[in-house]
């Protein structure tokens, strides 16, 4: 049984694993809402939580959706409608153009000059996303983009950017509520990605100016009261030097939302509940020290970082002052090829930046995980280089730092250890009655089993 319904009062099953036959299938979520008598419906932070047909559907059935309103989903998830509104805010944005057609695409590269950066205009999560170097690759891409597109989110249009080389990605946290009430809640740093994916974040964003946070967080608040902006949602930033430029706004709850919440000892998911009940903005606790997540996925980093599945035979969780570990993991769970590979979020606060990495490292070194290969290695290798400890940060960081790497033999051997003393009780409970059944059961030792467990851990 999954953790989430052996946690709830009540289950109602709404399909098969098949995302597209219950996760995605709105009436069928409508349907369970009826049936559990719910007066509200929190979408979470994927499937369908930037759609604003559910969130409509919602109001029509009755129920209160916790995050924006329909007609701002659907104007803030366009980049195009976005950009627009940001301009008509005052807030600065990357010369771009909306086209599929490669004469008009060949005009905006002259103009700007390569690279230039291919995106679904419906989109994010670097689905329909391309790098294009050259005017040789932009036929291609163009197309591959928009099929691409099309298949992610159902609309092939595309979105052209001038690309910046070396820029930091920071975003920032807002609340708003139904009286025009808005409150930012700090900046987050979210350079650290692979292939556009999120995997390290952070609060405070390291080294950035006070002048320049008070113009971002500015910017942000004037776009989403322009935007009539309510509940929960994250506006998202790209810098480069003196200058930032408006990127997109997620009209949700963010997977790194436990890193605002360590530094300002915040509940935002009890704020979204609040504010959908009628509640105004609260007003914003001081923030205090630094907090790091890390995103531990089921995938493998010694192969191209393909997709992991398995199930968890064995799990150590790090704990203490300072360290949080949000997941749906316990002995037992089975990691399919059906969702996003998220398995875990690891996040630690501490006095300052360098209090909370250290943290991290060391929580990195206490967790392990048997049974589903995952990035956790990896991880920790970025949070401990010299690098990420003297803030070196930009998109281009894993391309630049970590795009090749190889866990050493300390971190392998030091992870069998861990799962061998872990296991060892039951591959002994594994062991026949009757050796005739399997002749070499009582001569194979843990280590000869271990060979048939993938296993990504940093237990030290």
């Amino acid at each position: 049984m999954s953790t989430h319904v052996a946690a709830a009062d009540e289950a109602i099953l709404i399909g098969p694993a098949e995302a597209a036959k219950s996760y995605l299938d709105i009436a069928k979520i409508i349907a369970a809402a009826k049936e559990s008598g719910a007066d509200s419906i929190h979408p979470g932070y994927g499937f369908l939580s930037e759609r604003a047909e559910f969130a409509r559907a919602t109001a029509d059935a009755g129920i209160v959706f916790v995050g924006p309103r329909p007609e701002v989903m659907a104007a803030l998830g366009d980049k195009v409608a976005a950009r627009k509104l940001a301009t008509d805010a005052g807030v600065p944005v990357v010369p771009g153009i909306e086209t599929a057609e490669i004469s008009a695409a060949r005009e905006f590269a002259a103009l700007v000059d390569y690279p230039i950066l291919i995106k679904a205009a419906a989109g994010g999560g670097g689905r329909g996303m391309r790098v294009v170097a050259s005017a040789a690759q932009l036929e291609g891409a163009l197309e591959a983009a928009s099929h691409e597109a099309e298949a992610a989110f159902g609309d092939g249009r595309i979105f052209i950017e001038k690309y910046l080389a070396r820029p930091r990605h920071i975003e920032v946290q807002i609340l708003g509520d139904e009286d025009g009430g808005v409150v930012a809640l700090g900046e987050r740093e979210c350079s650290i990605q692979r292939r556009h994916q999120k995997i390290i974040e952070e609060s405070p964003a390291p080294g950035l100016s006070a002048p320049m946070r008070t113009k971002i967080i500015d910017a942000a608040l004037n776009l989403v009261r322009a935007a009539k902006y309510t509940n929960a949602g994250t506006v998202e930033f790209l810098v480069e030097g003196d200058k930032f430029y408006f990127l997109e706004v997620n009209a949700r709850l963010q997977v790194e939302h436990p890193v605002t919440e360590m530094r300002f000892g915040c509940d935002l998911v009890c704020e979204q509940l609040r504010i959908a009940s009628g509640g105004k903005v609260p007003q914003v606790p001081a923030p205090r020290g630094a907090s790091i997540e890390c995103r531990i996925n089921a995938e493998d980093p010694e192969h191209d970082f393909r997709p992991a599945t398995g199930s968890v035979m064995h799990l150590i969780v790090p704990a203490g002052p300072g360290v949080r570990f949000d997941s749906h993991l316990a002995v037992g769970t089975e990691v399919t090829p059906w969702y996003d590979g998220l398995v875990g979020k690891l996040i630690c606060f501490g006095a300052d930046r360098e209090d909370a990495r250290t943290r991290l490292v060391n929580a990195l070194d206490e967790f392990a995980l048997l049974g589903v290969t995952n990035n956790a290695s990896y991880l920790r290798a970025i949070v401990a280089s010299d690098q990420f400890r003297d803030a070196k940060l930009s998109t281009r960081f894993v391309d630049e730092f970590f795009a090749r790497w190889h866990p050493g033999d300390a971190e392998i051997t030091t992870a069998l250890v861990a799962a061998a003393i872990a296991s060892d009780g039951a591959f002994a409970e594994e062991q026949p009655s009757s050796s005739a059944s399997r002749p070499d059961a009582t001569s194979r030792s843990p280590w000869e089993s271990l060979k048939n467990f993938e296993l990504w851990g940093t237990r030290r």
